[in-house]
């Protein structure tokens, strides 16, 4: 990366490319995040200038797969943050459960490792039966990764101390088949989870969710485009209905947050209550 730097101008320049080629807007992201994922490209694929970046990017659709899995950030894991996920199983489960039917949306799903952790807490609540998950993200790349359900195996002993310390005390690995270095997590998860692209900038709602995940994903977006997502969610979610977000991440200085309240300190999961 030494020596690599893209000007403000080039940087307009590469985002105004993707959305008037492609209709990929990301006008509204943090600069200071494109710029960083924008630099890496150019360093890994090892261009000689942004010119010949763009020019890349303008004739070659087939690279804009690769342009939108690097400067869209995928880092997840399952039961990822425990003391959220114990909060959602103690807290929050019960209260879906009095529902008829469940809908959830992890907006910003990545490759899926959260989803299916969602998807095991729900059985494990005897919910699964009677819920619906919606998993979107702008990739189609990582969704189909999720798609599958397999994961590396070696990442099975992070993820299994993820899932004890959210408070269970079951069998992690009767979850998964191992073979071949990978895990195959139970098709009856996949089942009730419907796997679709959707972007938060530019789509609208599609639905009314009784909860909706979006964690770690809206520390790119920069305050006006946070607020347009935020007036999303807030569409999208039934009266007393539940809003998770990322650890760095709040709605306390948005334009919604009078409409909800803070179901308990020191975990980002807010009620909406109008």
């Amino acid at each position: 990366m030494l020596g690599v730097y893209i000007s403000d101008d080039e940087l307009e320049l590469l985002i105004t490319d993707l959305h008037d080629i492609y209709g990929y807007d990301f006008s509204d992201y943090s600069r200071a995040s494109l710029r960083r994922r924008f630099e890496r490209l150019y360093s890994i694929d090892k261009y000689l200038s942004v010119a010949e970046l763009r020019y890349r990017i303008r004739t070659d659709a087939d690279y804009l797969k690769r342009v939108i899995e690097e400067i869209t950030v995928n880092v997840t894991e399952m039961f990822r943050d425990p003391t959220f996920y114990k909060t959602l199983r103690e807290e929050v489960l019960p209260l879906l459960a009095t529902h008829h039917f469940i809908r959830i949306w992890h907006a910003g799903a990545s490759t899926g490792e959260e989803v299916y952790s969602m998807a095991i807490m729900l059985h494990e609540a005897n919910l699964l039966n009677k819920s619906l998950i919606y998993a979107t993200d702008i990739n189609p790349s990582v969704l189909e990764t999720a798609r599958k359900g397999i994961f590396p195996l070696t990442k099975m002993k992070q993820y299994t101390e993820n899932y004890i310390a959210s408070g269970v005390q079951r069998d992690f690995s009767n979850y998964y088949a191992a073979k071949y270095g990978h895990a195959k997590f139970n098709e009856e998860f996949g089942k009730r989870v419907i796997f679709s692209t959707h972007n938060l900038v530019s789509d609208q709602t599609f639905n009314e969710f009784q909860l909706i995940v979006c964690r770690n994903v809206l520390i790119y977006f920069d305050k006006v485009l946070q607020d347009r997502v935020f007036q999303l969610f807030n569409d999208s979610l039934d009266t007393f209905g539940f809003l998770a977000l990322g650890t760095k991440e709040t709605l306390k200085f948005s334009k919604v947050v009078k409409e909800f309240k803070l179901l308990k300190p020191g975990e980002k999961i807010w009620r909406k209550t109008i």
